[in-house]
């Protein structure tokens, strides 16, 4: 017997219970209501006064040069990474694959503790840098792109494996097959066809490592113009200057939805998928 036309039948395409809308409605309301006080709250009045304050401008200076150095650093050492964990097998690839994801369970100021006793003077690798090179990294400009680099690659190595498991491995067995070698392959076929999730692991792990607080905070300090970036320049203005936090935070805020909206679905979606 047929249908009648234009009828819903099946319960999947039925009006959506309660029970599901009312949680579904916190969750937005638990995201978007921090976001709506801080922009209720701003003092829009004496918003660009504050902007060009030479505290505000010197942090944010620090934080965009230490950013882009940071992901430039992830895209140099997360790049080649990423692509041996998508097209190389070898013993304990998914232990190295764990290993990687750790800086992003582990709490920031944990992921700076641990860099201070790595880098720091009696660390294992500060002990070697300061009898050789005379090279003191903690509490440095340098100290903050390290932890931003800590925290962000993760980022942009899982968002680049994603893309290139997305890609097909025929077009590099094509290339084998004309004769490139696996570095021009690497270099003419895979990249360029995970160009797309290689961009969206940049811009991830850029306002990843604009937006770090703890690992910076416990590993260069709060130096201004040294390690003084924008997160920690907010912290210092809480209890200070409320109003400057708000604008700085507001900035940030400003930052994180302009990276998101440059960042399209088809990027997310070969990135991440």
């Amino acid at each position: 017997m047929s249908r009648p036309a234009g009828r819903r039948t099946s319960p999947a395409t039925g009006r959506a219970p309660l029970r599901l809308v009312l949680p579904a409605m916190a969750a937005l309301a638990l995201l978007l209501l921090p976001l709506a006080g801080l922009i209720q709250r701003a003092p829009w009045g004496s918003l660009p006064s504050r902007l060009t304050e030479p505290g505000a401008l010197d942090a944010l200076r620090l934080s965009l040069l230490t950013a882009s150095v940071s992901t430039l650093l992830c895209l140099v050492l997360g790049v080649p990474t990423a692509w041996l964990l998508a097209r190389v097998e070898f013993p304990g690839r998914s232990l190295v694959r764990a290993l990687i994801t750790v800086p992003l369970v582990l709490p920031p100021v944990v992921g700076g503790v641990a860099l201070l006793l790595a880098f720091g003077r009696q660390g294992v690798a500060g002990q070697w840098l300061e009898s050789c090179c005379g090279l003191t990294v903690p509490f440095t400009t340098g100290a903050v792109v390290l932890a931003q680099t800590f925290v962000a690659l993760p980022f942009v190595i899982l968002s680049v494996e994603g893309a290139l498991r997305g890609t097909d491995v025929r077009y590099d067995e094509a290339a084998a097959t004309l004769g490139a070698s696996r570095w021009t392959t690497f270099r003419r076929v895979t990249v360029p066809l995970a160009l797309p999730g290689i961009a969206a692991g940049a811009a991830l792990g850029w306002a990843r490592a604009l937006g770090e607080f703890g690992a910076t905070i416990t590993f260069a300090g709060n130096f201004p113009g040294v390690s003084r970036t924008m997160p920690p320049a907010i912290y210092i203005s809480l209890r200070e200057d409320v109003d400057a936090a708000i604008v700085m935070s507001l900035l940030l805020l400003a930052v994180s939805i302009a990276v998101l909206a440059a960042m399209r679905e088809r990027w997310l979606a070969g990135a991440l998928g």
